[in-house]
Protein backbone atom coordinates (compact mmCIF):
# COMPACT_ATOMS: atom_id res chain seq x y z
CA UNK A 1 0.00 0.00 0.00
CA UNK A 2 2.95 2.15 0.50
CA UNK A 3 3.58 1.92 -2.73
CA UNK A 4 -0.05 2.45 -4.21
CA UNK A 5 -0.39 5.91 -1.97
CA UNK A 6 3.15 7.01 -2.96
CA UNK A 7 2.52 6.50 -6.61
CA UNK A 8 -1.27 7.89 -6.47
CA UNK A 9 0.36 10.97 -3.98
CA UNK A 10 3.34 11.65 -6.91
CA UNK A 11 0.95 11.25 -10.07
CA UNK A 12 -1.12 13.60 -7.85
CA UNK A 13 1.91 16.66 -7.53
CA UNK A 14 2.78 15.88 -11.31
CA UNK A 15 -0.70 16.51 -12.55
CA UNK A 16 -0.92 19.80 -10.31
CA UNK A 17 2.52 20.83 -11.61
CA UNK A 18 1.56 20.42 -15.18
CA UNK A 19 -1.53 22.20 -14.74
CA UNK A 20 0.31 24.97 -13.24
CA UNK A 21 2.68 25.22 -15.91
CA UNK A 22 0.11 24.94 -18.51
CA UNK A 23 -1.28 27.98 -16.54
CA UNK A 24 1.72 30.30 -16.48
CA UNK A 25 2.24 29.16 -20.37
CA UNK A 26 -1.25 30.35 -20.97
CA UNK A 27 -0.16 33.97 -19.37
CA UNK A 28 2.85 33.92 -21.27
CA UNK A 29 1.17 33.38 -24.48
CA UNK A 30 -1.57 36.13 -23.76
CA UNK A 31 1.46 38.39 -22.55
CA UNK A 32 3.54 38.25 -25.82
CA UNK A 33 0.27 38.38 -28.10
CA UNK A 34 -0.52 41.56 -25.94
CA UNK A 35 3.00 43.10 -26.24
CA UNK A 36 2.72 41.70 -30.16
CA UNK A 37 -0.04 43.86 -30.87
CA UNK A 38 1.69 46.79 -29.23
CA UNK A 39 4.67 46.43 -31.40
CA UNK A 40 2.57 45.93 -34.51
CA UNK A 41 1.24 49.46 -33.43
CA UNK A 42 4.36 50.97 -32.62
CA UNK A 43 5.60 49.43 -35.80
CA UNK A 44 2.98 50.90 -38.01
CA UNK A 45 3.26 53.85 -36.54
CA UNK A 46 6.78 54.27 -37.06
CA UNK A 47 6.42 53.33 -41.01
CA UNK A 48 3.86 55.93 -41.21
CA UNK A 49 5.60 58.98 -39.81
CA UNK A 50 9.30 58.23 -39.10
CA UNK A 51 10.61 56.15 -42.42
CA UNK A 52 9.04 59.42 -44.58
CA UNK A 53 11.19 61.76 -42.55
CA UNK A 54 14.30 59.83 -42.12
CA UNK A 55 13.59 59.72 -46.08
CA UNK A 56 12.87 63.42 -46.48
CA UNK A 57 15.74 64.22 -44.16
CA UNK A 58 18.53 62.20 -46.31
CA UNK A 59 16.82 63.93 -49.46
CA UNK A 60 17.38 66.93 -48.29
CA UNK A 61 21.35 65.88 -47.15
CA UNK A 62 21.25 64.57 -50.71
CA UNK A 63 20.72 67.85 -51.78
CA UNK A 64 21.88 70.19 -50.05
CA UNK A 65 25.66 68.52 -49.75
CA UNK A 66 27.28 69.85 -52.20
CA UNK A 67 25.82 73.17 -51.79
CA UNK A 68 27.53 72.79 -47.71
CA UNK A 69 30.52 71.77 -49.91
CA UNK A 70 30.77 74.85 -51.71
CA UNK A 71 30.24 76.98 -48.53
CA UNK A 72 32.64 75.00 -46.70
CA UNK A 73 35.32 75.72 -49.77
CA UNK A 74 34.03 79.86 -50.50
CA UNK A 75 34.29 80.50 -46.61
CA UNK A 76 37.88 78.86 -46.74
CA UNK A 77 39.05 81.33 -49.48
CA UNK A 78 37.33 84.20 -48.13
CA UNK A 79 39.19 83.98 -44.88
CA UNK A 80 42.39 83.28 -46.74
CA UNK A 81 41.60 86.41 -48.56
CA UNK A 82 40.68 88.76 -45.59
CA UNK A 83 43.73 87.74 -43.93
CA UNK A 84 45.87 88.41 -46.81
CA UNK A 85 43.92 92.29 -47.08
CA UNK A 86 44.15 92.72 -43.14
CA UNK A 87 48.07 91.90 -43.55
CA UNK A 88 48.76 94.45 -46.43
CA UNK A 89 46.45 96.57 -44.93
CA UNK A 90 48.31 96.78 -41.10
CA UNK A 91 51.67 97.18 -43.72
CA UNK A 92 50.29 99.76 -45.71
CA UNK A 93 49.07 101.51 -41.86
CA UNK A 94 52.35 101.00 -40.16
CA UNK A 95 53.58 102.67 -43.64
CA UNK A 96 51.83 105.76 -43.10
CA UNK A 97 52.52 106.25 -39.46
CA UNK A 98 56.27 105.74 -40.09
CA UNK A 99 56.27 108.40 -42.83
CA UNK A 100 53.77 110.49 -41.16
CA UNK A 101 55.88 110.41 -37.94
CA UNK A 102 59.53 111.22 -39.75
CA UNK A 103 57.22 114.03 -40.97
CA UNK A 104 56.12 115.58 -37.84
CA UNK A 105 60.26 115.54 -36.99
CA UNK A 106 60.98 116.79 -40.28
CA UNK A 107 58.53 119.75 -39.47
CA UNK A 108 59.59 120.18 -35.73
CA UNK A 109 63.25 119.97 -36.56
CA UNK A 110 62.32 122.92 -39.62
CA UNK A 111 59.87 124.98 -36.98
CA UNK A 112 63.26 125.04 -34.66
CA UNK A 113 65.38 126.12 -36.99
CA UNK A 114 63.80 128.40 -38.82
CA UNK A 115 61.89 130.10 -35.91
CA UNK A 116 62.78 129.20 -32.70
CA UNK A 117 66.16 129.62 -33.31
CA UNK A 118 66.03 133.30 -34.80
CA UNK A 119 63.59 133.76 -32.22
CA UNK A 120 65.77 133.15 -29.72
CA UNK A 121 68.79 135.00 -30.94
CA UNK A 122 66.20 138.40 -31.34
CA UNK A 123 64.98 137.72 -27.70
CA UNK A 124 68.69 137.28 -26.46
CA UNK A 125 69.74 140.14 -28.62
CA UNK A 126 66.52 142.15 -27.10
CA UNK A 127 67.69 141.28 -23.73
CA UNK A 128 71.15 142.05 -24.40
CA UNK A 129 69.92 145.46 -25.69
CA UNK A 130 67.50 145.76 -22.55
CA UNK A 131 70.13 144.99 -20.13
CA UNK A 132 72.90 147.43 -21.81
CA UNK A 133 70.15 150.13 -22.21
CA UNK A 134 69.08 149.49 -18.34
CA UNK A 135 72.63 149.44 -17.30
CA UNK A 136 73.52 152.60 -19.29
CA UNK A 137 70.22 154.41 -17.82
CA UNK A 138 70.43 152.82 -14.38
CA UNK A 139 74.25 154.01 -14.26
CA UNK A 140 73.05 157.50 -14.98
CA UNK A 141 70.35 156.96 -12.09
CA UNK A 142 72.84 155.39 -9.94
CA UNK A 143 75.75 157.80 -10.66
CA UNK A 144 73.64 160.52 -9.48
CA UNK A 145 72.39 158.90 -6.39
CA UNK A 146 76.02 157.96 -5.87
CA UNK A 147 77.46 160.91 -6.25
CA UNK A 148 74.54 162.26 -3.94
CA UNK A 149 75.16 159.76 -1.60
CA UNK A 150 79.52 160.43 -1.83
CA UNK A 151 80.11 156.91 -3.32
CA UNK A 152 83.14 157.01 -5.81
CA UNK A 153 82.57 155.29 -8.88
CA UNK A 154 85.34 152.93 -8.87
CA UNK A 155 83.93 151.21 -6.06
CA UNK A 156 81.22 149.83 -8.31
CA UNK A 157 82.70 147.11 -9.51
CA UNK A 158 83.66 144.63 -6.77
Amino acid sequence: MDNNVLLTIFIGCTAAAVIIQAGILVALYLSVRKSSTRIEALTSEVRTKAIPMVESANALLTELRPKIETIAENLSQTTTLVRSHVQRLDATVNDIIDRTLDKVEETTEMVHHTVVSPIRQVSGLVQGLSAGLQYFLGRRRNNRAREAMGVPQDELFI
